[in-house]
């Protein structure tokens, strides 16, 4: 699609500003006023990529349990750079070498490390694009974005695939300390009001230093680090996977998987031009990478086409389109029960029995109504990068080893649990 292409090509070319840089803050609920360091990254903020994550929630459905988890993806993106920033000049004060062009690479790799995010988060990884993981597409973002600014990029590019040679920086991107988690742990917790979330991030900043070219911390933040692994623990059931949470996820599953087999059949559905392009086409990681048209219509998508939708979708005659977007739109969720044991095969054929019968609608169609599987989290796992404690005589133990407190064998415990989930009539 050629005007793709060109819309691709000059959509974000703007104006050089021949001003000096002015101080710009940032007032954030979480972390307070927040300091943009230069042009550089204020032009990144300002890119209409990052201006998306302003349009896509961060906790994506959990606010129909928390209703104050109203921040999105842009908050947590700015929250993280702040993080970035106190982290990076917490390691200079210790002697660690970091460039200026390493600093902002770092800035700008944390900032961006979200782009490829589509409304509702893994929803979609499930359903409109298909077996496509957002890392991948953050990654295509962030090379088209390096190609509109002549190569700027190129280093925060290293940094966050874990190919630039000082690899303590990617692990502040993505790692068991990331400040990608720092940020997210707190920012979710002040927004839902669930304070076990509530980490000493500013504490564990401080205790970071760098050895062997591995990020660690200081003994003195072991304490810091038991709690900030029970929180995670914690912030999983009580709000990641809190049931609600999880029914209304697996009831927009359902419901974007019945508007695509529509749309596959010739049904003409309300949809933006973005939404319709992912209901008719079974795009996947080679669309992305190959064919502009994709990430054309992907930057494009955001929250907003897919409530406008389904509040159109409402009136629409198919019974299943209709019912899912009616119990989106006014909280009627799926009942939900989460169990130890997996769901007997005779109480999902009894569902679909009486959903065949109540809406006159075939056994496929009937199975729209319901969703059952499987929740698995996996809090800390010594497999990954380890979380390693610096000791004033050199010697470095992995948390499990130092600590005289956590329970790590549990911790480390891959917890399964099976979910059941179904439209109540």
């Amino acid at each position: 699609m050629k005007s793709a292409k060109i819309f691709l090509n000059l959509r974000h070319l703007r104006a050089k500003k021949t001003m000096q840089h002015k101080r710009k803050i940032i007032n954030d609920p979480v972390f307070g006023f927040i300091n943009i360091p230069n042009d550089f990254v204020y032009e990144i903020i300002q890119h209409s990529y990052l201006q998306r994550l302003n349009r896509i929630r961060q906790l994506g459905l959990a606010a129909f349990v928390y209703p104050g988890a109203q921040h999105t993806r842009l908050h947590h993106s700015v929250g993280a750079m702040y993080l970035m920033d106190e982290a990076l000049n917490n390691l200079r004060q210790k002697g660690h070498d970091i460039s200026d062009d390493e600093f902002n690479a770092a800035l700008a790799a944390i900032l961006m490390h979200d782009i490829g995010h589509g409304p509702f988060s893994h929803v979609l990884e499930h359903t409109l694009v298909p077996n496509v993981h957002h890392e991948a597409i953050s990654l295509l973002l962030m090379k088209q974005m390096n190609d509109e600014w002549n190569g700027k990029l190129q280093t925060a590019i290293d940094i966050f695939t874990d190919n630039y040679p000082k690899r303590f920086i990617h692990q502040l991107v993505s790692g068991q300390l990331d400040v990608d988690r720092l940020d997210y742990l707190r920012r979710d917790s002040f927004f839902t009001g669930v304070s076990e979330g509530n980490i000493g991030s500013a504490r564990i900043i401080k205790m970071l230093d760098v050895k062997n070219d591995t990020l660690v911390i200081e003994s003195k933040g072991i304490y810091s680090i038991e709690n900030f692994l029970m929180s995670r623990r914690l912030m999983y059931w009580q709000v990641y996977l809190h049931k609600t949470a999880v029914a209304a996820e697996k009831m927009l599953i359902n419901l974007l998987k019945r508007a695509k087999e529509l749309t596959q059949q010739g049904e003409k559905l309300f949809a933006s031009p973005a939404l319709a392009y992912f209901l008719l086409n079974n795009t996947t990681l080679k669309d992305f990478e190959n064919d502009s048209e994709a990430l054309y219509h992907f930057v494009n998508l955001d929250d907003n086409d897919i409530w406008s939708a389904m509040k159109v979708w409402i009136s629409h005659p198919d019974i299943i389109l209709s019912t899912l977007s009616n119990g989106m739109i006014n909280r009627r969720l799926f009942k939900i029960k989460i169990t130890e044991e997996k769901a007997e095969e005779d109480k999902s054929a009894s569902h679909i029995e009486k959903y065949k019968k109540k809406f006159n609608i075939s056994e496929h169609e009937a199975s729209y109504f319901l969703s059952s599987d499987m929740l698995t989290t996996n809090m800390y796992s010594e497999q990954d990068d380890s979380i390693d404690i610096l000791y004033s005589n050199g010697e470095i133990k992995d948390i499990s080893k130092a600590s005289d407190m956590l329970n790590i064998q549990l911790l480390s415990k891959k917890v399964v649990k099976y979910y059941f989930a179904y439209l109540r009539v």
